[in-house]
């Protein structure tokens, strides 16, 4: 996180100024005399490193559930809906910003409590831990399912660990969870400064770019060698059921794409702050990219046996010379990228419990022993909770159709339909107004589909 003393003759100094004093923002402590020289060396982020950081803030997870949505929807209408979420996301992030200059607002806290008051920042505070919360659990789910093996479709899928050795007792999912928590997730959690996680965010890009060009490789030599069959470019609709169940993806591409509370962070530390809007437009540019060729190759693939967690079908024979070694060199890239990608993401879970829970402490980064209760804490239910939920759809699911269309639609429409400072158009109150019954509808059908299919699975054995 930067500070201010960059440009003082700008007025983007005095804004951070004022998110210092009033967001009480751990990583910008108000006693900074012993730091003030390395802050002073600081001249702000460049426009590559900041597209970097928002990059690595929307993929992380949901690239792994993006292929199950064309199983449900098709490739055409798959293909379609990613890059219409990314519009539609690019649009809600330039509102969220717009209105914080207007209210001279440097956090999304910040401008929900300029917008809403109090109860406005502790609900953006809350769905940001319900978000993170739902998130980090989803990355824990997947490195079990990848070290450990998963039943969740009801048929076992042997994880890494249990091809190279067998069943053993040590290789089990909590046992391993247990572990990767101890001895990664603990250690890379203590760093108080997100600064201290460049290089491991660096290195998880890399693992992620490797299970990608696996991954197409895998699918352009089956192609080539008429291992794979044509795909559905449609969704299969037979019944109001199967037509319900197609907004159930709606949750998962909302997820997919949620960066909105880390898009002030990332501005505030741009050298030229005029630059931001280029800078989400290019990393939604990259990342629909890498969606999209994860959908595809992912589905072509797999076609109509693509699991929740497609890494999950990486567990047998792809019909290509050296198809364990690739299988192994997929799974284990991409649960290592997720592992160091973890501390990203729960660096604002923590910053915004802490906000919650203690608004009027002193900063975070300043109390050893809260800095540590908070954050034992958030890894012990983020542990419980990938050992008891058992699919990362069903996370996405409920942080998707919660916690996530609030950050990423509800609130950006909110605060341009109560439009404080007056400057709002007709064309913004429409997309507003829009975004929001988009998001209600979608989300509570979605929400109706799943709770039927659930009550239904559970009934039908008796019938």
């Amino acid at each position: 996180m930067t500070i201010g003393n960059i440009a003082p003759k700008k007025e983007r100094k005095s804004r951070k100024s004022k998110s210092i004093v009033d967001e009480k923002a751990p990583l910008l402590p108000k006693r900074q005399d012993d730091d003030g020289a390395e802050f002073d060396e600081f001249n702000g982020a460049s426009f590559t490193g900041a597209v970097f950081n928002l990059s690595t803030t929307i993929v992380g997870a949901g690239i792994m559930a993006l292929p199950a949505t064309m199983k449900v929807l098709g490739l055409g209408l798959g293909i379609v809906m990613i890059i219409f979420m990314a519009f539609l996301t690019e649009a809600s992030i330039e509102l969220i910003l717009r209105f914080s200059r207007a209210g001279k607002s440097s956090s999304y806290g910040g401008l929900m409590g300029d917008a809403f008051g109090k109860y406005g920042k502790i609900m953006l505070q809350i769905c940001v831990m319900i978000n993170n919360i739902g998130v980090l659990i989803v990355y824990m789910i997947i490195i079990g399912d990848v070290l450990s093996g998963t039943s969740s479709s009801g048929v076992h899928h042997a994880g890494v660990l249990e091809g190279w050795f067998g069943d053993q007792w040590w290789n089990g999912r909590a046992v391993v969870l247990s572990v990767t928590t101890l001895c990664i997730f603990a250690p890379l959690a203590c760093f108080k400064r997100i600064d201290s996680l460049k290089f491991t965010s660096a290195l998880s890009v890399g693992l992620a770019v490797v299970f990608l060009v696996i991954t197409v490789g895998i699918a352009i030599i089956k192609l080539i060698s008429g291992g794979v069959m044509m795909p559905r470019l449609i969704p299969d609709v037979t019944d109001l059921t199967s037509l319900l169940n197609l907004f159930t993806v709606v949750p998962v591409l909302v997820t997919a794409y949620i960066c909105h509370y880390n898009v002030h962070s990332i501005d505030n530390e741009l050298e030229d702050s005029t630059q931001i809007k280029g800078v989400v437009r290019t990393s939604l540019a990259l990342c629909s990219s890498v969606y999209i060729m994860t959908s595809f190759f992912g589905f072509l693939l797999f076609g109509d046996a693509t699991l929740d967690d497609v890494l999950a079908n990486y567990d047998t024979n792809l019909g290509i010379p050296y198809s364990s070694l690739l299988n192994d060199a997929v799974r284990v890239s991409y649960a290592a990228h997720l592992m160091l990608v973890f501390p990203i993401v729960f660096y604002p879970l923590r910053l915004n419990l802490d906000g919650l829970l203690f608004p009027t402490s002193r900063p975070l980064v300043l109390d050893n022993l809260r800095f540590a209760l908070v954050s034992i804490g958030l890894i012990a239910v983020i542990f419980l909770g990938a050992n008891f939920i058992p699919s990362i759809w069903d996370a996405f699911q409920f942080t998707g159709a919660t916690a996530a269309v609030c950050l990423g639609f509800i609130f950006p429409a909110a605060i341009t339909l109560k439009d404080r400072h007056n400057i709002a158009t007709k064309k913004d109150k429409i997309l507003a107004a829009f975004m929001i019954v988009l998001a209600v509808f979608s989300n509570l059908v979605a929400i109706y589909s799943d709770a039927y299919a659930l009550i239904k699975r559970n009934t039908s054995p008796r019938e």
